[in-house]
């Protein structure tokens, strides 16, 4: 099956209805990263369709879970699952950030040759990053404690504001013990097609301005 079937495929289990015009960047973005993943080292994964299924399905499957309006991606690496959440939402501001040069030197190249107008690449660490406006959302699936993406990224968010945390299996853990100002509102089952993993998308309300 060649990758565009077997995006379009996976877009069809996952209940999303894409644009051909989207479809297209999606598998733009998959052959950029290719391409750059042989100099840059972006991911560990070779395979275009292994690629595919890990790096691009996973990051569309939460895609029918959230609406975004102002969101960050921290650790956004080579921009999963930002770019695919830039692209199918192109009303909604989405901004990657990473600490690394090469991945963001990658993503600005990226959003370049994608024509992505609604995001802004950001280098540095998250703790260094003050916006304004603050951000409605903040997504991850850099993140192997729960406990640290909430520390380091709680200045981003205003009261009210939403944690998206992304948890593969082996990052799963107890939720019964949470920082004071935020508040568990979902936790989502992700199927993710041709993956045989079970995947999490975490829900979280951060509910005062207070740290920790």
């Amino acid at each position: 099956m060649s990758l565009e079937n077997q995006l379009r495929d996976g877009l069809k289990q996952l209940g999303l209805e894409l644009a051909n015009e989207k479809v297209t960047k999606l598998l733009q973005y998959l052959e950029l990263l290719q391409k750059w993943n042989k100099v840059y080292n972006l991911t560990a994964i070779r395979d275009p369709q292994e690629m595919l299924v890990k790096h691009l399905l996973d990051s569309l499957a939460v895609v029918p879970h959230i609406q975004p309006t102002r969101l960050i991606d921290v650790g956004t690496g080579g921009g999963l699952p930002g770019i695919p959440l830039a692209i199918c939402y192109p009303d909604a501001q989405i901004d990657l950030l990473d600490s690394n040069s090469k991945k963001t030197r990658f993503l600005i190249q990226a959003k370049a040759e994608l024509g992505l107008v609604n995001t802004q690449v950001i280098h540095g660490r998250v703790e260094e990053h003050h916006p304004e406006p603050l951000y409605d959302a903040v997504i991850s699936r850099a993140f192997a404690a729960l406990e640290d993406m909430l520390y380091w990224t709680n200045d981003l968010l205003p009261a009210g504001g939403v944690w998206w945390a992304m948890k593969a299996q082996k990052d799963f853990e107890p939720l019964d013990i949470l920082p004071q100002n935020a508040k568990l509102d979902e936790q989502i089952e992700l199927n993710v097609p041709g993956l045989n993993a079970e995947r999490r998308l975490i829900k979280l309300i951060k509910t005062e301005n207070t740290k920790g």
